[in-house]
């Protein structure tokens, strides 16, 4: 009798992507997300890090940026605290110039802010909270809907996601109303596997009021490294057909072999 053996997908074998390459991370200035800014012909490619972390707002207690994300020449960085006084968008519009826009946690909101995700038509903008959740968040796009930073930018509307997501690190566009996210899951009991990269069907475009999100898992993500130990997903950019997705490597080699993987259809 022949004996069968079931042969595990490996990790980064995620359904509908092949992994066309990677780059190095570095830990410090590219360790939490990137995003892809176009605008007047040229591109150009941004992370964050903990390292990047401008030193007014580390000051004023904004210690932690999260996964940027950007459409239509807009670029937006996400920045929590430890308290809950709000969180902050870093915006940097299409000319050039920089302005700062907070919101006031709602009652019933987590003060994480894990990433920013531009709408294709960068009207409006999707953040997230850690933790296992059934909701993403949505806001009108600071600088384009919400033209003042001097007030309040408020909660617009939720994404109800039809299954849980655990630790969700960062988000993407691939359409109006399909995003990609990274799941930096350790448990893997809501979709049977750690660090799942999540496909999110909306009901509708976002807007002021509330869709719905059918998630999907598509697999593991690469955790490949030269040591043993616990990897950390982080966020994750598509553009130009391309989806990038940010892993940290054990502590040990979080310094050597930490990686950004590229993945295409």
């Amino acid at each position: 009798m022949v004996a069968v053996v079931a042969i595990p997908v490996p990790a980064g074998a995620v359904t509908g992507w092949t992994e066309v390459g990677s780059d190095y991370a570095r830990p410090l200035d590219e360790s939490q997300g990137l995003a892809t800014v176009t605008h007047g012909g040229s591109t150009e490619y941004r992370y964050t890090g903990i390292a990047t972390v401008p030193a007014d707002l580390s000051a004023q207690g904004w210690n932690h940026v999260g996964d940027p994300g950007a459409a239509q020449g807009w670029y937006v960085e996400p920045y929590q605290r430890d308290d809950r006084g709000g969180k902050l968008f870093r915006v940097q519009a299409p000319d050039g110039t920089w302005a700062n826009y907070t919101h006031a946690l709602e009652s019933w909101e987590a003060n994480n802010n894990s990433f920013a995700a531009v709408s294709p038509d960068a009207r409006w903008l999707v953040g997230g909270e850690y933790g296992t959740m059934d909701r993403l968040l949505v806001y009108p796009m600071p600088g384009v809907a919400a033209t003042d930073p001097a007030q309040n930018l408020p909660y617009a509307s939720a994404i109800r996601l039809d299954h849980q997501v655990r630790d969700v690190q960062g988000c993407d566009f691939v359409g109006a109303t399909q995003l990609l996210c990274s799941s930096d899951d350790p448990d893997g009991s809501l979709f049977g596997t750690t660090k799942p990269l999540l496909q999110v069907e909306l009901s509708a475009p976002v807007g002021g009021s509330d869709v719905t999100g059918h998630v999907t898992s598509l697999g593991q993500l690469p955790l490949r490294s030269g040591c043993g130990g616990e990897f950390e997903v982080e966020g994750l950019d598509y553009a130009d057909a391309t989806l990038r997705v940010v892993v940290m490597s054990p502590s040990i080699c979080v310094a050597f072999d930490s990686k950004t993987y590229r993945f295409q259809r």
